[in-house]
């Protein structure tokens, strides 16, 4: 059986997260550690204990995010060494996640990376300026056209096609309330404004992106050991340059999730596995094909649970 290995993004993220994992796998406070030793502060230290302000924040939610998921994968690893996927991706943040679980960066470098992303993101919008929100219930194809309708003189585009049904929209502020209020109109089941206050994804980060161009640059990778779909392109990179290129086009361009999921289908995938706090992608694949089996790894009885299968 084919399998694929997905990782989650922010939203995901809570105080408290892998604490039971961790009094079973010293692996994940080794990960912790050694991300601390790249950051300069405790991040385990913020995760468990918080507060939730801190957490959330992007800088730290990033880091905080990779390293929790690459614990899980190398407890994973210790339990069933046996399981390779054919795949790998990551929602967003996640591809960072699972490009370092493929071996194409470290995790040092994956965090020292992601902790500058999100701090270029967090610099790129002042607070309060930007927005997102989930809209369901449309096309994919009239919540393109309600963001073209909407944007005026500023921003606001579908930024994460997350499922049939389910995208997500980002920009400035203003614009993102006339698409949600349009959207409304146009008979959207349901119009969610997310609790973040950077909009991801959109042209808004493109200062960002052209930063992180930069410190992509003077970096070194490897060839992945496991193939990584992109979000962006649903493509599977060896290049270095085109790895590069494609974390730089993830910054301002939409994520393609439900098409990511349709070509390890398409490629003979049968299984997914989420590594990481939360269900978020299993609640976003059930949607998007249910004959799929996924199964979602983040504490000691999912772990436990998955060691005893055959």
């Amino acid at each position: 059986m084919k399998t694929a290995f997905i990782f989650p993004g922010q939203g995901s993220q809570s105080v408290g997260m892998l604490s039971d994992l961790a009094q079973s796998h010293s692996v994940v406070a080794q990960v912790f550690s050694d991300a601390s030793a790249v950051l300069g502060y405790d991040l385990w230290q913020v995760v468990q204990q918080g507060p939730d302000a801190q957490l959330n924040q992007t800088s730290i939610t990033q880091p905080a995010m990779l390293a929790a998921g690459i614990a899980v994968y190398r407890a994973l690893q210790q339990v069933k060494p046996g399981v390779v996927p054919s795949f790998m991706a990551g929602h967003s943040l996640g591809e960072y996640t699972a490009l370092v679980a493929a071996g194409v960066m470290t995790l040092e470098q994956g965090v020292a990376l992601v902790a500058e992303r999100g701090r270029l993101m967090q610099q790129a919008v002042p607070a309060g300026e930007g927005a997102m929100a989930a809209i369901l219930g449309l096309e994919d194809e009239q919540v393109v056209e309600l963001c073209q309708l909407s944007c005026g003189d500023q921003v606001v585009e579908a930024v994460n096609f997350n499922t049939p049904g389910q995208v997500v929209i980002a920009g400035n502020k203003v614009a993102v309330d006339r698409a949600m209020k349009l959207a409304e109109e146009k008979g959207a089941k349901k119009v969610v404004a997310l609790a973040v206050s950077v909009p991801s994804h959109c042209a808004l980060m493109k200062p960002a992106a052209d930063q992180l161009a930069q410190a992509l640059s003077s970096m070194t990778f490897a060839k992945p050991n496991i193939p990584v779909l992109h979000n962006v392109s649903v493509e599977a990179y060896d290049d270095a340059k085109q790895i590069k290129a494609a974390l730089v086009a993830q910054l301002y361009r939409p994520v393609q999730w439900v098409k990511t999921i349709e070509c390890m289908k398409s490629n003979g995938v049968e299984k997914l596995y989420e590594l990481g706090p939360g269900k978020v992608l299993a609640g976003l694949n059930r949607r998007i094909d249910r004959r799929m089996t996924i199964e979602t790894i983040f504490d000691s009885a999912t772990l436990s649970n998955l060691s005893k299968e055959d």
